[in-house]
Formats: C-alpha cells, sequence, structure tokens
C-alpha cells in the first residue's frame, strides 16, 4: 500500500453532511475513507468511459476504412420503405402470425 499523503478539501455543505452520515451510520470508518471510496468510484467511472470512447474510435476508424461502396441516400430510403412496407404487410398477415 501507498504511503498516505494528507490533502485539505473544501467541500459543499450538502457533501460534508453526507460524508458524516455515511460515518455515522457505520458505513465507513471515517470521512478519509468515504472520500478514497468515492475516488475509487470515480477512477472506475474514468476508466469504463475511457473504454467506450476507446471502442467507439476504434468503429469509427473501421468504418472510414472499409472499402466497401456507399449506398446513395436515396436508395438506402428506398431500401427501409421496402422493408417496412414487407414488415407492415406480414403483420397484416394472419398466416405469418400463426409462424411467429
Amino acid at each position: 500500500m501507498e504511503p498516505a499523503e494528507k490533502l485539505s478539501v473544501t467541500v459543499t455543505p450538502a457533501m460534508a453532511r453526507m460524508i458524516r452520515e455515511k460515518v455515522e451510520d457505520g458505513s465507513f470508518g471515517s470521512a478519509s475513507e468515504v472520500i478514497r471510496a468515492a475516488l475509487r468510484a470515480f477512477q472506475r467511472e474514468e476508466d469504463e468511459h475511457a473504454e467506450r470512447m476507446a471502442s467507439i474510435r476504434a468503429r469509427v476508424k473501421a468504418s472510414l476504412e472499409d472499402t466497401r461502396p456507399g449506398v446513395p441516400l436515396d436508395e438506402a430510403v428506398e431500401r427501409i420503405k421496402t422493408r417496412i412496407s414487407k414488415l407492415a404487410r406480414e403483420s397484416d398477415d394472419p398466416a405469418s402470425r400463426r409462424h411467429s
């Protein structure tokens, strides 16, 4: 375990109240433990955010490097309309409901 370094931190009255309540209800042994737990949670959140961003960047990079030809907008819209029409017809067809 690393040696501890003493810091002075200013918090809002609401935060101070929450810290005191966590110590008083026995959730933590001291205000320092509450702050350390909060910082660990913050670090986990930061790590998860960094992982999400790395994943998004990788997907964007893969998309930009994709050599497949793009689909023109009007063709994409037509494909979507056709798919929606097909789904609507299938939902109106009693025979298709028996197989779902």
